[in-house]
């Protein structure tokens, strides 16, 4: 992360993107009932609710349900690939007009949808965010009116502190729930109809030093939870993957990246030897189509053994290790501040071979990895080194904080978009090579493609631009405001962007809607 005082102005993001074909069977198998793992908190108002659950194959080759955008980046997977129709097109998209909503904090990350949402006596398209300092907000999305909200006492004492979250909620395969984390250190299930806590789980023992900052990610029936440490590393602190019951909120699995022969969340941080080694890439985990995930470490120590600072981490639904990826300039890159792991593995579609996955990082260059053989051979996770397929330099001089986005066009070319603070690139893959399509100098958050439209956050300038993926033409720039690792969704004729920077530690903060004409 910032351990040697990196200036926020070289971020753009730290997101990462995945997939664009393959399918999980993660949105599927849906949360039932209700159940308890500590006393629920403040909630909102009104009644109970459901979605409708019908399926929409696009773009990304991810059944969600019909006119939603659950999770970071559209899918389990991250690819950033949302609907094939969005309603937004090539030709009215000069017709956009901007509503922005104040709201009481900065959502520095990126909002979710729920179409259909039964709120006391009317039905709604509702937007879902969580601020920095932890206040959940449901929004009409067709007009930014507040429709509930839930702030737990336990965080009001924060605001203003630096002391915050920065993950994205995620909904449950049924829709009916959402998941949320505060910077209290807990996740929480609240109802999407009306904002009620339903269980509340802690994350770490130590939230003043660990972070809830990736986004947060479901897989077959558990909530996948990241955490990281706060802008300037003060240690101790260790980057750690959680999973839980979604149902009851119980902790099922503990992977910590450093001391990982402990396999419970590390209640004394202290106790551990080593320090960092943080995931705070924006997706927090990636969700392969077999159901394996793929998380990827800051700056910390590495053995191969118990120690995995700075690489790439194959881990089974049980999170059991099972394979590493680590640079050869591993300590080059501990030393220097460069983590690998501002970005997480973007996961590319399988046409055939291997699977492959595109890694980004603070040094400022992508790697084209092989899934099956991470570190170069079938070996287990070890202190082998090195064994990428290509190195090839980033959109720009500069970190890569962005998560790709990965797209298949209509010709079956796959698409690679990468953004970071200097530029904006395509790159294409052929022949398990990846090759520049185009390039230019606007910097970037991470992208998104939502019917055949590549949008990205030019975070420095304000505003969010929106362009033809396969040639780069800029159809049109939006006007925004500035922001940090803001990132929009693109559904159901809206483009949905919130602003702000967290480390500024505001309580109040903007969110703009764009929407044709009359929707």
């Amino acid at each position: 992360m910032a351990r040697r005082g990196r200036k926020l102005a070289r971020m753009a993001n730290r997101v990462r993107v995945r997939t664009a074909a393959t399918t999980l069977a993660v949105l599927v198998g849906a949360c039932l009932a209700i159940a308890i793992s500590a006393p629920a908190g403040s909630g909102a108002s009104t009644a109970t609710g459901t979605i409708g659950a019908t399926t929409n194959a696009t773009e990304g080759g991810v059944g969600a349900l019909a006119n939603d955008w659950p999770t970071f980046d559209y899918n389990t997977q991250r690819s950033g690939v949302g609907p094939a129709d969005t309603g937004i097109t090539a030709a009215n998209v000069h017709r956009l007009k901007r509503i922005t909503v104040g709201i009481p904090g900065v959502i520095d990350s990126a909002m979710i949808e729920l179409s259909d949402v039964k709120i006391g006596s009317r039905t709604y398209d509702v937007l879902i965010g969580t601020t920095s300092y932890g206040d959940t907000l449901a929004l009409n999305a067709a007009n930014g009116h507040t429709l509930w909200q839930f702030f737990p006492a336990a965080d009001r004492a924060l605001q203003g502190s630096a002391q915050f979250t920065t993950a994205t909620p995620v909904a449950d395969p049924g829709g009916q729930y959402v998941y949320v984390a505060t910077p209290d250190g807990f996740v929480q299930k609240l109802s999407v109809s009306d904002g009620h806590q339903l269980w509340r789980t802690r994350m770490t023992y130590l939230p003043t030093h660990e972070k809830l900052a990736g986004s947060l990610n479901v897989a077959d029936g558990e909530l996948i939870v990241v955490t990281d440490g706060y802008y300037g590393d003060a240690p101790p602190y260790q980057g750690h993957v959680v999973t839980l019951n979604m149902v009851n909120g119980r902790v099922t699995h503990v992977f910590n990246t450093l001391c990982s022969n402990v396999t419970r969340i590390i209640k004394d941080p202290g106790s551990c030897q080593g320090s960092d080694s943080a995931i705070w890439g924006r997706p927090g985990s990636v969700v392969e189509p077999n159901g394996d995930i793929l998380v990827t470490t800051g700056n910390g120590p590495f053995n191969g053994h118990t120690d995995w600072g700075d690489s790439v981490l194959e881990l089974s639904p049980t999170l059991k290790l099972l394979h590493n990826w680590t640079p050869t300039n591993q300590e080059e890159l501990n030393q220097r501040d460069w983590d690998l792991g501002s970005t997480e593995p973007a996961l590319l579609p399988v046409k055939s071979g291997a699977p492959l996955a595109v890694q980004g990082g603070k040094e400022g260059d992508l790697r084209l990895l092989d899934l099956n053989k991470l570190d170069g051979s079938h070996a287990p996770a070890g202190s082998r080194t090195g064994g990428q397929l290509q190195s090839v330099s980033g959109p720009g001089p500069t970190d890569i904080y962005s998560q790709p986005a990965v797209w298949t066009s209509a010709s079956g070319k796959i698409y690679v978009f990468v953004t970071d603070g200097a530029g904006t690139a395509a790159y294409t893959l052929s022949h398990r090579r990846l090759r520049l399509a185009w390039h230019d100098n606007t910097p970037g958050t991470s992208p998104v493609v939502a019917g055949g439209l590549l949008y990205s956050y030019n975070l420095g300038q304000g505003q969010l631009d929106i362009r033809n993926p396969l040639s780069g033409h800029l159809y049109i720039a939006l006007p925004a405001n500035q922001g940090h690792w803001n990132s929009p969704i693109v559904i159901g004729g809206r483009i949905v962007l919130p602003e702000g920077n967290d480390n500024a530690h505001p309580t109040k903060g903007t969110i703009d809607i764009y929407h044709l004409p009359g929707d």
